[in-house]
């Protein structure tokens, strides 16, 4: 397990991460008497995770600085005074350790393919041996690799959709898994040692359930479903492709509403995004969403750029300098919607978490005219001073850093915090944690001030602070159920939507 030192007196909620150690511990002894694994003093930095193979005959430890890019190690447990390898330390690539299987170590990477390959090494001949491309690049991304009763299982993003191939352990294709339509496959997993594998999938308008895959045959048969309230025959999916008008690109968005709904130009629509940190926004059903859906809303999700769906040249095609196609990804998105007779400004709604809120921030300070409602949730929205909190450093690989005057520049543009200015803004709800060490709220609390302060019109700005809670993973049920009420009802409020179910 990784820990960092305890923080200082009065930084428990936004001292900095540093120094942090790997450490081993034995069940039912003192944790004082645990063995430090794996450190590095010189480079405060630097994260620590450590797993072994499912046959426990390898430790291997992967090292991170920042959201991309990583180091990998590997250590063989039978030769206890045997030391690590390593596999990669310049951290330019990104690298992960699918399994130990016939005398192979397999290996998950983007070195040298933005859209990932798969590659083997021969653990007692590394490094002499080399590494062995086992399936290489091809054009969807290869988001997963697992080992499975002898077989390696790959799972494909194909835009922003999921397909699963099954492949021998030397990289010969032995067919696709018909899954049971368009969506996402996640939580595969199965052993090496058995054909049999399970995973969730789920899409827009299907809640997620249970399959399982036999590898000799890829037959797929559903285990366990939920029982839920909701017609999901009632609903459909589809994805358009639109143009950033800025520089053309084309950019796909996923589009869900009742069949045979009048698209009027007045229909309440949430347009929700991320765009960032290589993080792939596929279909998920979400039971917020579905209260959207049953009053007669339109769901859009545009895969912009900066996430993963595309490989990592979509992801840094959003980063750094180039942050801007982002929100203009977005902003294009709106007036897609709106240019196609889905909904017009007084009933567009927009929403993100995280960096998400960082892109309803920047979008909503960029273009107040363009919507209704803004939803920005715990966002990091000071782009000038967010480094200096906790974790926040690690972010600079797809932000920047103020410090260096090429990079303030742009940060400055962009920030939300400093480019609210006295007019008119949407109703907004600003919505944080008071314990969240990721992105602390004070991002939050300094953009509601400054927003209240310069606003101009008559639409509300609240600041929705959750008490005992922090970035999101992990909340109660009940914490869920009253944050979603909330912002639900101040969209349809503020939409003049009535809302009945």
């Amino acid at each position: 397990y990784s820990r960092y030192p305890e923080p200082q007196s009065g930084e428990r909620l936004s001292g900095k991460n540093e120094f942090q150690q790997l450490y081993f511990h034995q069940l039912g002894t003192a944790q004082e008497k645990d063995q430090m694994v794996f450190s590095d003093p010189d480079n405060p930095q630097r994260g620590f995770f450590g797993s072994t193979t499912e046959d426990e005959q390898f430790l291997v430890v992967s090292v991170w600085e920042t959201t991309s890019g990583n180091a990998l190690y590997f250590k063989n447990l039978g030769e206890p005074q045997g030391g690590f390898k390593t596999v990669a330390d310049d951290m330019s690539a990104d690298w992960s350790v699918v399994g130990h299987a016939d005398g192979r170590l397999y290996l998950l990477t983007n070195s040298g393919a933005p859209n990932q390959r798969l590659v083997a090494l021969n653990p007692g001949k590394f490094p002499e041996g080399g590494l062995e491309e086992i399936i290489p690049e091809g054009q969807d991304v290869i988001e997963e690799v697992h080992l499975i009763g002898g077989k390696l299982v790959v799972q494909y993003l194909h835009n922003a959709m999921s397909v699963l191939q099954v492949f021998s352990p030397t990289g010969s294709l032995i067919g696709e898994v018909e899954l049971p339509g368009p969506g996402v496959v996640s939580s595969l997993s199965g052993r090496e040692d058995d054909s049999m594998a399970f995973f969730t999938f789920n899409s827009f308008t299907r809640p997620s359930s249970i399959y399982s895959l036999d590898v000799n045959n890829l037959e797929v048969k559903l285990y366990q479903e939920p029982t839920l309230d909701f017609d999901s025959d009632a609903f459909e999916t589809y994805q358009v492709w639109y143009e950033n008008p800025k520089d053309k690109t084309r950019i796909p968005m996923f589009i869900t509403h009742r069949k045979g709904l009048e698209l009027d130009g007045e229909r309440p629509v949430l347009l929700y995004g991320y765009g960032g940190f290589n993080i792939s926004i596929k279909p998920g059903f979400n039971v917020t969403r579905a209260v959207l859906l049953e009053n007669d809303g339109v769901y859009a999700v545009p895969n912009i750029r900066g996430g993963g769906e595309f490989g990592q040249e979509w992801h840094k095609a959003g980063t750094l300098e180039r942050k801007q196609n982002v929100f203009d990804d977005f902003i294009a998105a709106a007036e897609y919607l709106i240019a196609e007779g889905y909904t017009s400004p007084d009933r567009l709604a927009i929403q993100g978490g995280s960096n998400g809120g960082l892109l309803v921030g920047a979008c909503m300070t960029q273009r107040p005219d363009l919507f209704a409602v803004c939803i920005p949730m715990v966002g990091v929205l000071d782009m000038l001073r967010y480094h200096l909190f906790t974790i926040g450093s690690a972010w600079a690989v797809d932000y920047g850093l103020s410090s260096d005057p090429e990079s303030f520049e742009y940060l400055y543009r962009y920030s939300p915090l400093h480019n609210v200015e006295e007019r008119e803004y949407p109703a907004t709800m600003i919505i944080t944690g008071d314990h969240d060490d990721r992105v602390v709220p004070a991002h939050s609390y300094k953009f509601a001030s400054a927003l209240q302060d310069a606003q101009q019109g008559k639409n509300p700005v609240l600041l929705r602070v959750e008490t005992s809670a922090g970035h999101g993973a992990g909340k109660p049920v009940s914490k869920l159920v009253e944050e979603s009420a909330d912002w639900l009802s101040f969209l349809f409020y503020q939409m003049g939507q009535p809302a009945d179910k």
